[in-house]
């Protein structure tokens, strides 16, 4: 989806956490960093015998919101909550992939923060998305006021 979206390999970048709920912070030092224009935060959570699942679950996805919210970075919520691993093959394969949902989900996001913070970013361009000549075009266009709204 990354790829589709016209993001650059060199501007996909991934690591790794000891379980889901690392994630949050993990994604707030990422966002902090202030070297990613999105996150998106992939793990999978199964259910098990005890209560420790929706506590997990809770506080994974509370967690990663509020990244979000008090980062102003977009932060996908990435996490497949399944009951067993034959939901994970289902939500995660073929035409049911969430991943791919997920990497279209975080470039949307991150374009619309752009034109919201007045970055000027516009669908398929900007934010690592465009060529140098597109990005031209587009500060040519915003001085003579052609300049994009939020929506």
């Amino acid at each position: 989806a990354l790829k589709e979206c016209k993001v650059e390999e060199d501007n996909i970048f991934e690591t790794e956490v000891p379980g889901a709920f690392e994630l949050p912070l993990a994604a707030k030092l990422l966002a902090l960093s202030g070297t990613v224009d999105a996150i998106i935060c992939a793990g999978v959570l199964i259910k098990g015998d005890t209560m420790h699942f929706e506590y997990i679950c809770d506080a994974v996805s509370k967690g990663i919101m509020n990244v979000g919210i008090q980062t102003n970075v977009p932060v996908t919520f990435g996490v497949l909550t399944c009951l067993d691993e034959q939901q994970v093959i289902k939500r995660s394969t073929g035409d049911s992939n969430h991943g791919y949902d997920w990497g279209k989900t975080a470039v949307e996001m991150a374009l619309l923060r752009g034109e919201a913070i007045g970055k000027g970013a516009i669908k398929g361009k900007g934010m690592g998305f465009a060529s140098e000549g597109e990005e031209k075009e587009d500060e040519e266009e915003k001085k003579e006021g052609k300049g994009r709204g939020f929506f």
